[in-house]
């Protein structure tokens, strides 16, 4: 091969890392956006006897593009925890943790997976240390939230929206 072509070729293979964008996340912030905590029935829950609530945890998590900012994204997880005797609520915690990314050079099923995977993920520890802290401030037993396996979430989502979509195909 002559040294042309091989400074051809070189040149090429340039252009084309040109045209491809590197692909990148980061970190930029996380932080609590939200936290409340309620135990309406206190005093009277410490004075009874047993303690055998029934727990209820409720998970979604929100993308918001930051205006102005090309690929810095929000993601907003937010977890609701009650604990009920019967029809009594004992507590209700709810908490909006956040992050702000930095994902560039995705798109497509790979960004989606990205916010609707990876971006929770990172955010749940710091959202499950809070609830458990807050919990025990209010007085009860330590509560500990089991990991969550946001992978398999995501590809639940995603099944049951192509189901939806089909039906929706179907009934036209």
């Amino acid at each position: 091969m002559t040294d042309e072509k091989k400074d051809e070729m070189k040149d090429e293979m340039k252009d084309e890392k040109k045209d491809e964008v590197e692909k990148r996340i980061s970190i930029n912030k996380i932080y609590l956006k939200d936290f409340s905590f309620e135990s309406p029935q206190a005093p009277t829950v410490f004075r009874s006897g047993e303690w055998k609530p029934q727990t209820n945890l409720n998970l979604r998590s929100n993308h918001n593009a930051v205006e102005g900012e090309e690929d810095l994204h929000e993601i907003v997880l937010t977890i609701t925890v009650d604990a009920k005797d019967n029809d009594t609520t004992l507590f209700l915690v709810e908490i909006q943790q956040s992050g702000l990314f930095e994902i560039a050079g995705y798109d497509g099923e790979e960004f989606s997976a990205i916010i609707g995977s990876f971006c929770p993920n990172i955010l749940f520890p710091y959202a499950r240390e809070s609830i458990a802290g807050i919990i025990q401030k209010g007085g009860f037993p330590e509560f500990v939230l089991q990991p969550i396996n946001f992978d398999s979430l995501y590809m639940q989502s995603r099944q049951q929206a192509a189901q939806a979509e089909a039906q929706g195909t179907e009934k036209h």
